[in-house]
């Protein structure tokens, strides 16, 4: 990649993050063309009154190819695309599983980076309703982003941190780590975990309603609080959960929690998930790179 962008394609503009990524793109000096081969994915890029361009005619200026396409298609993506692009330039995916899989296609002259969302963080401070309303990030509230960029120049990964910022704008920080540093973050931290436990804090919502007769509203009530203080105190506070307290999270832990949960930091395991997220048989592993230390 040159040590400036100036030319973007950006394939599945249509899409969810597609259309995320595009509304803050369209507000810079970046060249983007935006690309989506779905009916209904073309229909909203028009709505939002943007272009629409034919990647085959584009892609080969371009010094960016950012691909906003579901993870298990992006290996038949890149394989169609990166053979079009010009040497030196980035291929950008938004998930880290398909490049720590090794499934997209290789080309020796041109460079591999993944950049992704941490979202507004639960601490951060909000000022505006707009803010407040922000829950996914890329509107009003500030994010931090994860990105990797294994190879190329220090100016070349300062111009691909430029357009990340605009993706995800407003962004605080950008946290440069390699890919699997960058898969053990998503999916295993905060998917594998912290969203399994969110859906089980809804499932035990659910049950104490049904169980206990609780009114809904009430138990929402208690849940929601307690989320929050729960985090605050866990994270950031110097003050102890009350010894009761530790009684009953001791009494949570050994009737929830399976003795070898951190199993789930192995790279063997990191490899499951990822097949089976990717619906593959198995992760192709490069030989030459030693395994993740757990």
């Amino acid at each position: 990649m040159t040590q400036t962008v100036r030319s973007i394609a950006l394939v599945g503009a249509g899409g969810k993050m597609g259309m995320r990524i595009s509304a803050n793109l369209a507000r810079s000096d970046f060249h983007v063309h935006y690309c989506e081969n779905a009916t209904e994915g073309q229909q909203r890029v028009r709505d939002a009154g943007r272009e629409l361009s034919s990647i085959d005619d584009v892609i080969a200026d371009c010094d960016l190819l950012i691909l906003a396409v579901p993870d298990i298609v992006l290996g038949k993506v890149s394989e169609k695309l990166v053979p079009q692009m010009k040497a030196g330039a980035t291929l950008l995916t938004l998930d880290p599983a398909a490049a720590y899989a090794n499934l997209l296609f290789q080309r020796e002259d041109i460079h591999y980076a993944v950049a992704h969302p941490c979202h507004p963080s639960v601490f951060l401070e909000r000022y505006t309703q707009e803010e407040h309303a922000d829950a996914f990030g890329g509107v009003a509230a500030t994010q931090s982003v994860a990105a990797a960029f294994e190879s190329g120049s220090d100016a070349e990964r300062a111009a691909l941190e430029a357009v990340i910022r605009v993706m995800y704008a407003p962004v605080d920080d950008v946290h440069w780590i390699t890919v699997t540093q960058l898969a053990y973050l998503e999916p295993t931290l905060v998917e594998t975990v912290t969203c399994m436990l969110g859906t089980f804090m809804k499932e035990a919502l659910d049950e104490t309603v049904a169980r206990t007769g609780v009114p809904q509203k009430a138990a929402e009530a208690m849940l929601y609080g307690h989320i929050q203080i729960a985090l605050a105190v866990a994270f950031r506070s110097t003050n102890p959960f009350s010894d009761a307290c530790m009684i009953a999270i001791d009494y949570g832990r050994e009737n929830i929690l399976r003795d070898d949960w951190k199993k789930i930091f192995e790279q063997s395991e990191l490899d499951k998930v990822i097949a089976r997220m990717l619906k593959i048989d198995r992760v192709r592993r490069d030989e030459s790179v030693p395994p993740a230390s757990a």
